[in-house]
C-alpha cells in the first residue's frame, strides 16, 4: 500500500494543485520512483489511498499496466490519517501481512527485502517490522531505538533535556540502543487495525507504541539515502541531487 492521501501543508502552495505524491523530484513524480522500484522488486499488486486531488493520482498512473503493476485505488474522501486510512484499505488488503510505504518520501531501499520479512513477520507472531533510518537534520531526536532487531520504545526524559550521546551528526545511542527514525516503510499484521472502525480517523503511532511496548515489533536499519520530502526546500534539494546524479552517470 502506498499512502497517498494527505494534504501536503507544510509543501503549500505547490501541493495547492498538485498532491505531494505527484511532485516531481529527478524527472519523475515521487510515487512512481516507489512504484518502478517496487515492480523492479517483484511487487506488482499495489493499492494507493488517496483523498485532497485523488483523481489527479487515478489520472496520472491509471491501471499502473505502464509500470508494470497493477493499482487498486482507495478512495477516502477525506484523509483518514495513517491508521484510518489502512483500515479503510483492510478489505483490498487481504490476509496476509502486507508492506505500506509513506508516498512522500525518497529512498533507495531494496523493496525486494520486503517479500522475505513478510514471511518473517508472519511466522514470527509479531503485529510489525519498521525500516529506520538514520536521524535527519529536521528531526534529530529520532522516534524509536533498536537493538538487536527488535524496536524499543524510547523513555522522554533524555530527549526533553536534549542530552541523547550522539556519535555522529545523524544518529544517536541511548544506553546502548540505537536511536532512529521511522522511515514510513513497513510491515503489518492486518489484524493491528481490526479495532479501528472503517472510515474513522486514526493517526498511526499510537498503535505502534502499544505493540512496541508489548514486544512485538522487530526493525531494521536502513543506511542509505532517505529523504523526506516535507519541505519545497528539501524537494528542490533532492531535484538537484537526482539530477545530478543522473548528469554524472
Amino acid at each position: 500500500m502506498l499512502l497517498a492521501a494527505g494534504r501536503g501543508e507544510r509543501m503549500r502552495p505547490l501541493t495547492d494543485t498538485t498532491p505531494k505524491p505527484l511532485l516531481e523530484v529527478g524527472g519523475k513524480p515521487l510515487i512512481v520512483w516507489h512504484i518502478e522500484r517496487l515492480a523492479q522488486a517483484g511487487i506488482t499488486d499495489l493499492i494507493i489511498n488517496h483523498a485532497h486531488l485523488g483523481a489527479q493520482i487515478e489520472s496520472a498512473l491509471g491501471d499502473g499496466s505502464r509500470y508494470g503493476v497493477y493499482i487498486h485505488y482507495s478512495d477516502e474522501g477525506t484523509a483518514l490519517e495513517t491508521a484510518g486510512g489502512i483500515a479503510y484499505a483492510l478489505h483490498l488488503l487481504g490476509d496476509e501481512p502486507f508492506a505500506v510505504v509513506n508516498g512522500d518520501i525518497w529512498c533507495d531501499y531494496d523493496f525486494s527485502r520486503l517479500t522475505k520479512q513478510a514471511t518473517t513477520l508472519k511466522a514470527s507472531g509479531d503485529a510489525a517490522h519498521l525500516v529506520m533510518v538514520n536521524n535527519p537534520v529536521q528531526h534529530p531526536n529520532g522516534d524509536f531505538g533498536l537493538e538487536s532487531g527488535r524496536i524499543k520504545a524510547l523513555p522522554l526524559a533524555p530527549f526533553v533535556r536534549g542530552k541523547p550521546d550522539r556519535t555522529s551528526p545523524d544518529k544517536g545511542r541511548l544506553g546502548g540502543i540505537s536511536v532512529l527514525t521511522f522511515s514510513g516503510i513497513g510491515i503489518y499484521q492486518p489484524s493491528m487495525f481490526a479495532n479501528i472502525s472503517r472510515g474513522t480517523k486514526a493517526p498511526l503511532a499510537p498503535l505502534l507504541r502499544e505493540n512496541i511496548s508489548a514486544g512485538r515489533v522487530s526493525g531494521e536499519h536502513h543506511t542509505g539515502p532517505w529523504t523526506d520530502v516535507g519541505t519545497p526546500q528539501r524537494l528542490a534539494e533532492l531535484d538537484k541531487e537526482l539530477r545530478s546524479a543522473h548528469n554524472a552517470a
